[in-house]
């Protein structure tokens, strides 16, 4: 079964055409404007195994905040979209990640039901083209409109790029895991009998 969802969202703020494949190979083709943010968009896509195409005109000329928020949001529906039903697959996928002095905690529960929880202040404005305060803002997005349960831990600090690049990489890693199908599963992973 495809697990795809090719998703067009238009505003007057952006446009944005994004496709998910979550059974890929780690391919990316990105353009979103914002240099830094690819980056994290790439590094989401290849360790998660996940075939990632996006697409963004947005208003860069005011700042970088409608762009990424809102391709958080078009991303967090091709999740929903693409993991269907969520018939035999784990749902619930975490991942602790090191990347030099930094390690970061990433938990997910495809639950139906949105919740956020974050805990760090990047010490750096920016890094690069892209605001650190944006890097909250796309987990939320992703968070409420995949309806996920998302945490986000920093257990140890340290450089801002590393920090951003550990957050996008755990998320990866635990999504790809969240949504393993397992044969032991025949329904769907929950006392209610659906998410």
């Amino acid at each position: 079964m495809s697990r795809v969802a090719d998703i067009t969202r238009n505003t007057k703020e952006t446009k944005i055409s994004l496709k998910l494949d979550l059974d890929g190979t780690g391919k990316a083709v990105l353009n979103s404007g914002v240099g830094f943010f690819n980056h994290m968009l790439d590094g989401f896509a290849r360790h998660g195994l996940f075939d990632l195409k996006v697409e963004v005109d947005g208003d860069l000329e005011v700042d970088d905040h409608h762009t990424i928020e809102d391709t958080g949001i078009v991303l967090g529906t091709a999740i929903k979209e693409a993991v269907g039903d969520k018939r035999g697959i784990k749902r619930y996928g975490s991942c602790i990640l090191p990347m030099d002095e930094v390690l970061v905690l990433c938990a997910v529960d495809l639950s139906g039901r949105p919740y956020f929880s974050w805990d760090y202040t990047f010490t750096a404005d920016r890094v690069g083209d892209m605001s650190t305060e944006m890097v909250k803002e796309f987990f939320y997005a992703i968070s409420y409109t995949a309806g996920m349960n998302l945490h986000i831990k920093v257990l140890t600090g340290g450089n801002n790029h590393h920090v951003a690049e550990a957050m996008f990489k755990a998320f990866a890693k635990a999504l790809d895991a969240a949504t393993m199908y397992d044969e032991r599963i025949t329904d769907v992973l929950s006392t209610k009998g659906s998410l």
